[in-house]
């Protein structure tokens, strides 16, 4: 039998300046234990004291992915590296991110830059590997900065992860997956914000059609009207089971193959 499971603790589910900087909710980033490969994305403010509450060894990271280099997805990135290395005693794990997190105006800083195994830049359309575990950057998005999502593969499940960016016509045909996470910064679109609000993610979650999707990474207007008390007028209105997910809640990916 098969003991190997694959889940997502969510750090935190706050996200942009004015979450951050009350600590509405927290913004640790995402915890991902892929059976027996440990990824942790978007390591914003907190990351370290969140991975240790909820029980999480950075000592045991296989890797870091940094979506984009923006404060809220990268202020903790340099301790996390630090913390998978051992202080850089032991060259171990991953870090993929893309270029300008490293160059000007980079984000991690250059001594650590040697502590990892490996560094991969993210570009448009590349697969990349940590151990069984696999993921995708299908799109560049439209964002301040160079930004990309992600699909994931293991050998037990597929998911995918739309990260900030402005809504445009494609976006949703390049994520397509059983489970879609979306982060949903606003109550209402604003555009011309390069985010997410809510009315886009319904558009996505009724294109896509995915058996759950998970709202994260809420802005001051989601937080005040309490995410989690409008998931049900939400998958109403797409057909779709969506949950808006809670600091430290951790999702069992089997549940996709229960619904």
């Amino acid at each position: 039998m098969n003991l190997l499971k694959d889940t997502i603790t969510f750090l935190g589910t706050g996200g942009a300046r004015f979450t951050v900087a009350k600590q509405l909710l927290a913004t640790g980033g995402v915890w991902m234990n892929l059976g027996d490969v440990q990824l942790l994305m978007d390591p914003g403010p907190g990351s370290l004291v969140y991975a240790i509450k909820h029980k999480c060894d950075p000592t045991k990271l296989d890797g870091i992915i940094l979506s984009h280099k923006h404060l809220d997805h990268s202020v903790d990135i340099n301790v996390m590296i630090e913390a998978m290395t051992e202080g850089g005693w032991k060259k171990r794990g991953s870090v993929f991110a893309p270029a300008d997190a490293f160059n000007n105006g980079a984000v991690i800083l250059p001594y650590l830059q040697n502590f990892p195994e490996r560094i991969d830049f993210l570009e448009e359309k590349k697969k990349y590997e940590v151990g069984d575990v696999s993921f995708t950057t299908p799109v560049k998005h439209i964002h301040q900065v160079d930004t990309y999502g992600f699909v994931f593969q293991t050998p037990r499940h597929k998911f995918s992860w739309i990260t900030d960016t402005k809504i445009f016509d494609s976006l949703a045909g390049h994520y397509r997956a059983d489970l879609i996470i979306i982060n949903v910064l606003s109550l209402e679109s604003r555009l011309p914000v390069d985010h997410l609000g809510l009315p886009d993610a319904e558009k996505i979650i009724k294109e896509i059609k995915p058996r759950i999707a998970l709202l994260t990474h809420f802005g001051l207007t989601m937080w005040k009207v309490k995410p989690w008390e409008i998931e049900q007028r939400v998958s109403d209105d797409t057909g779709v089971r969506v949950i808006a997910a809670r600091d430290g809640m951790v999702f069992d990916l089997d549940e996709v193959d229960q619904t």
